[in-house]
């Protein structure tokens, strides 16, 4: 990294009052290890101070050998072990600093993945689903380690390039003020060009280069994750293709950055570079050499130390990088540490029986616009009741408000006469199990991911659950059974995680079953052994299923009819055929799919046989 990268990363990307949110975010989350910060500082000054010793002896050396007269040897040797002591002082204060630099880092970073780890198991489990994969996956690994740099090198960057030049110039003006400020142009002249570095339209593309960084870390994630299915149903085209969006626009915003700053960075590297430094020293010298304002000897301080100058203003751009792209880093983990978990009750309050309610249930994600209208529902113990509806009605956000993944914004959720707000967390989930469309295993094994809700439950009963979800045959098979490792020892379809998840959920035995299209990927036979599960399990226990099957439908005791977050129809799912309605409608526009799907396998076998 070269000083180009003072602009690259420059300072804050949106205003300055961000810049100084930013700033406060680090100095709050940073403040408990202020004390071995002030450490690492101390012994990089003592460290740097003492690395102007060699250079210094070396320039005494210099103006004592060069001085007409007889040489005092005791004093040569005098400046020698002077220089040496120097150096080994830097060297020792220096590595100290470093090493306890690191070791800071690695306190800040754990207590930092620590603190992260804590806030998601904390977090509403909705808010996962408004964010995505890549950007928290940034959050946790990229912008933690992002304080490395900081942390670790730039105090030693930052003393270097503050203590090394003040000590510098202290040392040179005793010598010649004139020839100071001749060897100072390089630095001036450098400095005077970083605010063109800084223009609103630099600070713009660096905000545009932050999130096109973020959105290709997040399709690489979300492409890596999902590649298995895409491929199996031929649409590798189309993950390639956000990818490749991603990418390109990444490849656009960099070309536009480098061609607005590029002239101006080479400029700054041409000033500060060592040839450029010594030609205007040595020009500078000569002419007042010549003219009897300086003599020869004191020449040798100015070009040992000019450069001295130069190479620390280069440092203050990386240490500078460092500390911006760690600023911006950590308010990016301070965002997540600031999401608001769902209040637990003061004096929680113990739900009698498992009757649920909605009342005037409203729902936004953000203000303005309401995904659920007014909703009210009863779900009766040991019923099934099923929601059906259009894409985007609010059938997920109604089922997510259950297990309360979410509050509502109006109204309330009541669970055996307690709202959901006064019932704790944990007797909540324990009354409540979900199943999700889409499954997350752990990387563990088939009988912990069982009992995942029940760590201590006998392994006959893990079985028994496997078997009610029809995934035990399957389990057999596997290499170990159900000792066998999800993502080292096998892999299991869509559908085989799916019966996975519903059998944790059997299991769990909670009073109340959320199914969120729980058997998408699951086969007819899957889905009817669910199902036959299901009732076998029923008893009075409370299930709402979001389903897009008619047979799951069918079955339901109740069927609710959402459409643009309201109620439009509920009743059995009879009555409602019979009113030609809403539900009529959607029930109708199923088989008439199922009736085309049979109709073009016919079709496809029919041509098989020709050939």
């Amino acid at each position: 990294m070269t000083t180009v990268d003072l602009a690259t990363r420059g300072p804050s990307t949106r205003s300055h009052d961000a810049d100084a949110e930013s700033g406060q975010n680090m100095a709050r989350l940073l403040r408990p290890f202020a004390s071995r910060f002030a450490v690492v500082v101390i012994l990089q000054v003592v460290g740097a101070v003492a690395g102007l010793a060699p250079l210094l002896a070396v320039v005494e050396l210099g103006r004592t050998l060069l001085t007409p007269g007889p040489v005092d040897h005791r004093h040569v040797w005098f400046v020698v072990i002077a220089g040496a002591v120097g150096l080994f002082v830097r060297l020792l204060f220096t590595a100290a600093s470093s090493g306890i630099g690191h070791i800071v880092d690695g306190q800040v970073q754990l207590t930092f993945r620590r603190a992260l780890a804590a806030q998601l198991g904390r977090v509403p489990i909705g808010w996962f689903s408004r964010r995505r994969t890549g950007e928290l996956a940034k959050v946790v690994g990229e912008d933690v380690s992002a304080v490395h740099p900081f942390i670790a090198h730039a105090p030693g960057e930052l003393v270097s390039a503050f203590v090394v030049p003040l000590v510098s110039l202290i040392y040179l003006l005793s010598i010649n003020w004139q020839l100071t400020l001749i060897t100072l142009i390089p630095v001036l002249t450098a400095l005077l060009l970083v605010p063109l570095l800084m223009l609103p339209a630099r600070l713009r593309e660096q905000e545009e280069y932050d999130a096109a960084m973020g959105n290709i870390a997040s399709s690489v994630v979300e492409f890596v994750q999902g590649i298995s299915v895409v491929k199996a149903f031929g649409g590798s085209e189309r993950a390639h293709r956000r990818f490749l969006t991603a990418a390109d626009a990444f490849v656009s915003i960099f070309s536009r950055w480098v061609r607005g700053m590029s002239a101006v960075a080479a400029g700054m590297q041409l000033a500060l570079s060592p040839p450029f430094v010594l030609l205007v020293v040595l020009l500078g010298g000569t002419s007042m050499i010549t003219g009897g304002g300086l003599a020869p000897a004191d020449l040798l301080p100015f070009l040992l130390l000019g450069l001295g100058l130069t190479a620390p203003v280069a440092a203050l751009g990386h240490g500078f990088d460092d500390m911006q792209a760690a600023r911006r880093a950590v308010g990016r983990i301070k965002d997540v540490l600031d999401v608001r978990s769902l209040p637990e009750p003061e004096r929680p309050v113990a739900p009698k029986g498992h009757r649920v309610e909605l009342r005037d249930v409203r729902f936004g994600y953000d203000d303005g616009h309401e995904v659920l209208r007014g909703v009210d529902l009863v779900l009766e113990p040991g019923t099934v009741t099923a929601i059906v509806g259009p894409s985007g009605s609010g059938k997920s956000t109604l089922v997510q408000l259950l297990p309360r993944f979410f509050d509502p914004t109006h109204g309330s959720v009541v669970l055996g006469g307690a709202d959901l707000r006064q019932i704790s967390s944990r007797e909540l989930y324990r009354m409540v199990s979900f199943v999700f469309q889409d499954v997350r295993l752990l990387r563990a094994s088939i009988a912990d991911n069982i009992a995942l809700a029940v760590p201590q439950a006998e392994h006959e009963d893990v079985v028994r659950a496997a078997r009610l979800a029809n995934i035990h045959d399957r389990i057999l098979e596997l290499p170990h059974g159900y000792e066998t490792v999800i993502g080292e020892d096998a892999e299991l379809s869509g559908g085989e995680a799916q019966r996975i998840s519903i059998a944790r959920a059997l299991l769990a035995d909670a009073p109340i079953l959320v199914l969120d299209e729980a058997t998408a990927f699951a086969d007819p036979q899957t889905e009817q052994a669910v199902r036959e599960a299901l009732a076998t399990l029923g008893g009075d226990r409370t299930i709402l299923v979001i389903a897009h099957r008619l047979e799951t439908v069918a079955d339901a005791d109740t069927v609710v009819v959402l459409d643009n977050g309201s109620i439009v129809e509920r009743g059995k799912p009879t009555e409602l055929l019979a009113r030609g309605g809403a539900f009529a409608e959607f029930w109708q526009s199923h088989r008439s799919a199922i009736a085309d799907e049979i109709e073009t396998q016919d079709g496809a076998l029919q041509g098989d046989e020709h050939r």
